[in-house]
C-alpha cells in the first residue's frame, strides 16, 4: 500500500515516477512475547493512514472477538494473520507488510518472539537493514531482548532502534526509561558496529510512534517514524568492491548473450574491465540491460543483465568482479551456523551448500562451540539441535568464493540443504577461511624416515635443532636482527636457515593476503618449513609480525617447546613509524590498509615470549648477543 497523495487523482504517471524514485528501507520488529511488536506495526499503518476502510471495519469486528486491548482497537490483528496467532495472541510466522510515506518506502518483517521460533526470526532478519527491538517498560531487558539483539548483530544489522514500549503502564517515567537504556548499553557493549537509538513510546496509545503525543514531553528525540524516514542506511553500502553473482545466462536470440544477477556490492559502468571467477577470464562490460532500458551505471541491490565485448565462458554460479578486487577462495571455511531442522546436525554428515557462487556438496567437519544466546557464553557440544547457533568448520567439494559476512552479507552467506528432503536445514555466515592447523593428512600418506639419526646430525653441526621466532610490529627491527643472527651463527660454524615473512610471501605464500585468516595460514606454512629444517638438524630463524597470540602458540606447539624460542621485538610504535620507509603506517592511518597491527588492529602480547627486546634501546649486535646467550642456555649450541 502506498501513501495518500493528491497526484493519484490528478497525475498518476507523475505519482508513479515519484514513488519509484524513493529509496526502500527493510526493517524488522523483534522482542519478547507481548512486548507489542504487532501492535507497533499496526499503529504505524493506522496512524500513517495505510489501512483501507474495509480493513478498518473488519479490524473493529475482530477486536471484539479476538482482541486483547480492552476498549482500544487491537492493532496487532493487522499482522497476526494465522488463526493460531489470533487465538493465542502471539506471532508465529514472519508477517511482511509494505507501506510508504512521502519520503521513503518500507517493508516490515514482524518476527516471532518465542524461543522456539528463532529460525523464523533469522529468516525475517536476513534481508533487513534495521531492527526495532521492543522492550516492555515494566519488564525491562529480558532474555529474549538479549537473544534477538545478539541475532540482529550476528546477521549484520548495524542500525537498531531500542523501542521502550508501554510507557503508559509505568506512568511515563523518565527514570524507568533511563534505567532500561543503561541496562541495554551494558549488555550490548561487546557488539561490534552496533549503535542503537533509544526511543520511549506507547504503541497502544500512539505516543511517539508516528505522532509525538502529549505524555512524553521530557523526551526531545525523534518519533519512530521520523527516525525511520531519515536514518542513513546507505552509509553501510560497499560501493567499491564489485560483486555480481551470476544467477542466469540469458539467450533470447542468437544475437544476445547476457549474464543476469543482482549486484551485491560495488558499482559498474559500460567499459569497465571485469573478471569471471573461478575461471579468471576477463572482458569489458558492453551493456547494462534492465527491463526499463540500458543503464549508464548500476550499484548494489540492482537486478541487471550485463553483456560483454568478448565471448568468455560464464555459467550460473560464477562470480563477476573487478580486476584487483578478488574475494577469498577456499574449500574450508569457518562459519556461524543457525540450525533450522528438528533433525540434529552432527559433524561428518553431508549436505548441499548453496552460496553466492552456486551449489556444491559439503560436510560440516566439526563444531568449535555452541553460543548460548542468553549469556553469550561458548559451550562445547557434539551436535546441534533446532535453533542452536554455533561456530563450525564447513568443507565444500567446490571452491567457495566469498567475502567475510561482516563485509558482504550476500557473498558471505550460505544455506545448508538436506540432500534427501531438499529442505533448508541451516543458515551460515562465513567469518573466513577454515584453519588448516588442525587438518588431518590423508590416511594413505606415510611419513618417510631418514637414515641419518638426530644424534649424528648434532655431532656433525655442533648444535641442537632449534627455531627462533622473532615477532613484533612492522618496523620493529625483526628482519634486521634475524639477518644479523644468521650471520653470527654462521661465523660460529653453525648452520641456520632464515625464514623471512616477506620472502615467504614472494613465493610459498604469494597466494595469501593480510587478513586474520591469511596471516594465520602464512605462519602455519612458516612453522612447517621450520619443522622440516629442524628435522635436518639445522637452526631456523623466522621473522614475522604474527600479531595473534593464539597463532604464535600454535607455532610453538608444532615445533615443540623444548626446541623453540620466541623473541618479542618490543620497539615503541613511534620508532616503528620513523623507520617505515614504505609509508605503510600513513596508509593505515588513512584507512587504506585494513587490519594493520598497531593501527587498525591489535598486536596481542600475552607474555609467553622467552625474550623481550627493545630495538630502540639495544643495538643490533646487543640484541643478537642476547639471543645467542639464550640459545646457549637452552643447550642449542655446542662449543
Amino acid at each position: 500500500m502506498s501513501h495518500q497523495s493528491e497526484l493519484i487523482a490528478t497525475d498518476i504517471d507523475a505519482y508513479l515516477a515519484e514513488h519509484e524514485r524513493k529509496d526502500l528501507l527493510r526493517f524488522l520488529t523483534c522482542g519478547s512475547v507481548d512486548d507489542g511488536k504487532s501492535t507497533l506495526i499496526g499503529r504505524l499503518l493506522h496512524d500513517s493512514k495505510m489501512i483501507y476502510e474495509d480493513q478498518l471495519a473488519s479490524l473493529e469486528v475482530d477486536s471484539t472477538t479476538h482482541g486483547s486491548a480492552g476498549e482500544h482497537l487491537d492493532l496487532a490483528l493487522l499482522t497476526d494473520g494465522l488463526k493460531a496467532e489470533r487465538e493465542q495472541g502471539i506471532t508465529i510466522d514472519v508477517a511482511y507488510r509494505f507501506f510508504s510515506t512521502a519520503r521513503r518506502k518500507f517493508i516490515i518483517a514482524d518476527t516471532p518472539g518465542h524461543e522456539q521460533y528463532t529460525r523464523n526470526m533469522v529468516t525475517g532478519a536476513s534481508t533487513c537493514q534495521l531492527a526495532i527491538l521492543l522492550i516492555d517498560a515494566r519488564a525491562g531487558v529480558s532474555t529474549q531482548t538479549k537473544r534477538h539483539s545478539f541475532i540482529a548483530n550476528l546477521l549484520g544489522i548495524r542500525h537498531a532502534v531500542v523501542a521502550i514500549n508501554k510507557m503508559d503502564l509505568v506512568d511515563w517515567s523518565q527514570e524507568r526509561y533511563d534505567e532500561i537504556c543503561e541496562d541495554f548499553r551494558s549488555f550490548a557493549k561487546t557488539f561490534e558496529r552496533f549503535d542503537p537509538v533509544f526511543l520511549p513510546m506507547s504503541a497502544l496509545l500512539g505516543d511517539n510512534v508516528v505522532d509525538r503525543g502529549e505524555n512524553l514531553d521530557w523526551f526531545d528525540g525523534p518519533t519512530l517514524m521520523e527516525h525511520l524516514e531519515t536514518v542513513d542506511v546507505d552509509a553501510d553500502v560497499d560501493l567499491d568492491r564489485f560483486r555480481l553473482p551470476v544467477q542466469m545466462v540469458t539467450r533470447p536470440n542468437l544475437d544476445f548473450r547476457g549474464f543476469a544477477g543482482t549486484i551485491s556490492s560495488g558499482t559498474i559502468e559500460p567499459g569497465d574491465r571485469i573478471i569471471s571467477l573461478p575461471s579468471g577470464m576477463s572482458a569489458n562490460i558492453e551493456r547494462i540491460v534492465t527491463f526499463d532500458g540500458d543503464l549508464d551505471v548500476a550499484g548494489p541491490g540492482r537486478a541487471v543483465t550485463v553483456t560483454l565485448d568478448a565471448e568468455i565462458d560464464i555459467s550460473r554460479g560464477d562470480l563477476l568482479i573487478r580486476d584487483g578486487q578478488a574475494p577469498l577462495r577456499a574449500h574450508e571455511v569457518e562459519a556461524t551456523i543457525v540450525w533450522m531442522s528438528d533433525e540434529p546436525l552432527t559433524p561428518g554428515r553431508h549436505y548441499l551448500v548453496q552460496s553466492a557462487n552456486g551449489l556444491s556438496n559439503a560436510v560440516v567437519e566439526g563444531i568449535h562451540y555452541r553460543i548460548d544466546v542468553n549469556t553469550l557464553e561458548h559451550e562445547d557440544t557434539e551436535s546441534l539441535g533446532l535453533n542452536d547457533i554455533a561456530t563450525c568448520l564447513v568443507r565444500a567439494d567446490r571452491e567457495l568464493l566469498f567475502d567475510p559476512y561482516e563485509t558482504n552479507r550476500q557473498t558471505g552467506a550460505f544455506i545448508l540443504v538436506d540432500r534427501l528432503s531438499n529442505a533448508t536445514v541451516g543458515a551460515g555466515m562465513i567469518s573466513g577461511r577454515g584453519s588448516t592447523w588442525d587438518r588431518v593428512p590423508e590416511a594413505t600418506l606415510v611419513g618417510q624416515r631418514s637414515s641419518i639419526a638426530a644424534q649424528e646430525r648434532s655431532m656433525r653441526f655442533g648444535q641442537q635443532p632449534f627455531t627462533v621466532l622473532l615477532t613484533g610490529l612492522t618496523g620493529a627491527g625483526k628482519s634486521t636482527i634475524a639477518t644479523a643472527l644468521e650471520r653470527e651463527l654462521f661465523d660460529r660454524g653453525k648452520v641456520a636457515v632464515r625464514i623471512d615473512g616477506e620472502n615467504l610471501r614472494l613465493g610459498l605464500s604469494r597466494d595469501l593476503g593480510f587478513d586474520e585468516s591469511d596471516r594465520s595460514e602464512n605462519l602455519r606454512r612458516a612453522a612447517e618449513v621450520a619443522r622440516l629444517v629442524n628435522r635436518q638438524g639445522l637452526l631456523a630463524v623466522a621473522a614475522f609480525v604474527a600479531p595473534e597470540a593464539g597463532v604464535r602458540q600454535r607455532f610453538r606447539e608444532m615445533i615443540g617447546d623444548d626446541h623453540f624460542v620466541e623473541v618479542f621485538v618490543d620497539t615503541p610504535i613511534e620508532v616503528c613509524r620513523e623507520r617505515d620507509t614504505s609509508g605503510l603506517y600513513e596508509r593505515a592511518d588513512r584507512g587504506e590498509i585494513a587490519a594493520f597491527p598497531g593501527v587498525t588492529s591489535a598486536y596481542e602480547t600475552d607474555g609467553t615470549f622467552d625474550l623481550r627486546l627493545d630495538a630502540s634501546r639495544s643495538t643490533v649486535a646487543e640484541s643478537v648477543a642476547m639471543i645467542v646467550d639464550l640459545l646457549q642456555q637452552r643447550g642449542a649450541l655446542y662449543g
